[in-house]
């Protein structure tokens, strides 16, 4: 399938492990200018309202690797329709289009990217990494815990050759303490 025929979406959280939706192609990509970031409160699919998670979130500034899911263009509006009701429950993201490098075939798409609207209540970009943490130890939605969102996030970033060092320090601090559980 060549280029024309693909619309591109990019996953850097849930997305790339669980599009839901059946993808023409996949392909480790990098979106230079954005981070991915745990800086959106949950209050739906990680948390809820009484006691909010917090999921990843792309900000700018320097570049993130994630999953390029492709599909083909006559099932775009469908797709689209259903990542719009995915992500943007709250619209905490904005979709937009950009420039995404497909990293094994070595060109550049247009891809989807959901990316954290910095002005709505719900981004928590500025708050304090141990408050953070224990939104991560706490959260639980409709989806399940946002420690196995975290877990899950950094199990397929590992898969992909990824590393996230602020992620997985911040993961690492979630375990318990081995001298706590030899007792």
């Amino acid at each position: 399938m060549t280029e024309p025929d693909l619309v591109w979406t990019f996953g850097y959280g849930s997305l790339m492990w669980r599009p839901g939706f059946e993808p023409d192609a996949f392909e480790t990509a990098r979106l230079v200018g954005y981070q991915r970031r745990l800086c959106i409160r949950s209050e739906h699919y990680r948390g809820t309202a009484e006691q909010p998670g917090v999921v990843m979130g792309l900000t700018a500034g320097g570049a993130c690797i994630g999953r390029a899911i492709g599909f083909r263009r006559e099932r775009e509006a469908e797709i689209m329709a259903y990542l719009d009701a995915r992500e943007l429950v709250t619209n905490v993201y904005e979709r937009r289009l950009v420039p995404l490098e497909l990293l094994e075939s070595r060109r550049t798409v247009q891809a989807w990217a959901y990316v954290a609207r910095l002005d709505h209540d719900q981004y928590c970009g500025g708050v304090d990494e141990a408050v953070i943490l224990e939104m991560v130890r706490k959260g639980c939605g409709s989806s399940g815990t946002c420690q196995e969102y975290l877990v899950n996030t950094l199990d397929h970033l590992s898969e992909m050759g990824i590393q996230e060092p602020h992620l997985e320090a911040l993961a690492r601090r979630l375990l318990p303490d081995p001298k706590i559980s030899q007792d």
